[in-house]
């Protein structure tokens, strides 16, 4: 058996994914001051495109190049204030080249981004046919009456209409470990299904990235890096800041991740609820895949239809289960002011007491020196001592854990009874409080490669690679109990102010 540990890798999520300062070669990126539309960087193979020498492209104005009305239309935009990602279709000057290409551009405050997708990269169907089957889709994930419903559809629908090879959907745990709740895949790749990955696989930074960018293509790992011209930035005099590029290159480290997998494309959705990235959709591919541009926005506008669905379920049942908490919190302080003492209204009744609300096994009230409890409890001497520990806390508020071990190792001893506890202050100063506890809950966590192994530093301690192996890795999870939700605590505080205004009328009279 082994205790919960963390791999949110500090060193993975540091490294700076966003200044990366390069880009896939299914495109082109060109960076323009905002005031003059003058080039300030462009990838090295827009030189390729224009058929000009780098040199020459750099700080000459745009105008030079595009057709008249979509510099206009270029202009426009910035003059209207627009900050968010804005898709176009822009043509160049048939002095140059007469192909029609999809752009993306993005608003900065001193200059300007604009990714255009190559042509003739798309294999998919017409937007109009892809964009029909996903109002389908939509229409089927609303109604949806469960979370699991809406990932099952999603990952199902999502492969048909794009052709991966396979499409499944993690969500993150409270330590951004996630685990594979829904898969559909052609069998020549490995199954996931129930299995986690830990949290170094989609590090700190590229979570964040989720925020900013809906979605995040790899038409093909063996793809040659196209590096920008000139390298620094000369506005920020800097790398310039690619987070919300979809073009943006990929660490060698990830390539080599997918390698490993068995797979050349991948995709990856973001699933959001209350604007923290809750799962991701990855879908893989075996071979080199490119997605058409318009597609990939559908599946930007799918990941929103998801989400909204996802979060409003969620909510819906936070809902009911703070209601049934509220109710039950309504009972017990009734029960109290009925029976007007504390001890027999929170300890002394079967069906209706302090435990039934938390779901705890155990529970404990100090009040005035005096210690009663009811349940499953730590023994008389380890009882006082744990109890010592937590006056000597201080605590004024709620304060909840489910490792109670991991603070406070003396309670390795007793984790079969008691593992997690919930603390609830009446009165800091005379000391009064009361206890709830609950016990160990063994997980068994089944991981897709050893988690210890995530990251394998060369001798030198500077080069690293991913893990090389995903087979299934079974780890036993002791000494914790089954975590305190967000509305228990609510419930807790709630309850707390009750017991500390019910006291103060006690000493009162």
């Amino acid at each position: 058996m082994a205790e919960k540990k963390n791999f949110d890798s500090d060193f993975c999520g540091s490294l700076p994914l966003h200044h990366i300062n390069s880009i896939q070669d299914y495109g082109y990126l060109l960076v323009l001051d905002i005031k003059s539309l003058v080039f300030l960087q462009v990838s090295e193979n827009v030189s390729d495109l224009l058929q000009r020498k780098l040199q020459e492209i750099i700080g000459s104005p745009l105008s030079e190049y595009m057709e008249q009305d979509d510099v206009i239309k270029i202009r426009d935009l910035v003059d209207k204030g627009i900050k968010d990602r804005v898709r176009l279709s822009l043509g160049f000057s048939e002095s140059f080249i007469t192909d029609t290409f999809n752009g993306l551009l993005h608003i900065k405050s001193d200059y300007l981004i604009i990714e255009l997708e190559k042509a003739g990269t798309a294999v998919n169907s017409s937007f109009s046919d892809v964009y029909q089957k996903l109002k389908h889709i939509s229409a089927t994930i609303d109604l949806a009456n469960t979370v699991q419903q809406v990932c099952d559809i999603a990952i199902r629908e999502l492969r048909r209409v794009s052709g991966f090879d396979g499409v499944l959907m993690y969500r993150f745990d409270e330590d951004w470990n996630g685990t594979v709740i829904a898969e559909n895949k052609d069998d020549r790749l490995t199954a996931y299904f129930g299995q986690t990955f830990p949290a170094s696989d989609v590090p700190k930074q590229a979570r964040q990235l989720y925020l900013k960018n809906p979605y995040r293509l790899i038409p093909d790992r063996n793809y040659q890096p196209v590096r920008l011209y000139p390298v620094i930035n000369p506005i920020t005099n800097a790398f310039i800041d690619l987070s919300d590029c979809n073009l943006r290159g990929v660490a060698a480290v990830h390539l080599e991740y997918m390698k490993n997998m068995g797979i050349e494309a991948s995709m990856s959705i973001r699933v959001i609820y209350n604007d923290v990235l809750w799962g991701l959709i990855s879908c893989h591919h075996i071979g080199a895949k490119y997605i058409d541009f318009e597609v990939c926005s559908t599946f930007e506008w799918l990941s929103d239809v998801i989400s909204n669905k996802i979060s409003l379920l969620i909510n819906k049942e936070h809902y009911h289960i703070a209601q049934e908490l509220q109710q039950k919190r309504v009972a017990l302080t009734d029960q109290v002011y009925s029976d007007g003492d504390l001890a027999t209204g929170l300890l002394n009744h079967h069906d209706a007491n302090i435990m039934s609300l938390f779901g705890a096994t155990g529970a404990v009230l100090v009040l005035n020196g005096k210690t009663e409890s009811t349940g499953r409890v730590p023994g008389n001497d380890e009882l006082e001592n744990l109890l010592l520990w937590l006056e000597g806390k201080n605590l004024n508020e709620v304060f909840s854990t489910d490792y109670i071990a991991g603070l406070y190792t003396e309670a390795e001893e007793y984790a079969d009874r008691v593992s997690g506890l919930i603390f609830i202050p009446i009165n800091t100063n005379k000391a009064d409080f009361v206890v709830c506890f609950r016990p160990e809950l063994i997980e068994d966590i089944s991981w897709g490669g050893n988690p210890n192994m995530a990251i394998n530093f060369e001798k030198d301690s500077k080069v690293y690679h991913p893990r090389n192996s995903f087979e299934l890795w079974k780890q036993t999870v002791s000494q914790h109990s089954l975590p305190w939700t967000s509305q228990e605590l609510e419930v807790a505080e709630s309850l707390r102010n009750f017991l500390f205004e019910f006291r103060a009328k006690q000493l009162l009279q």
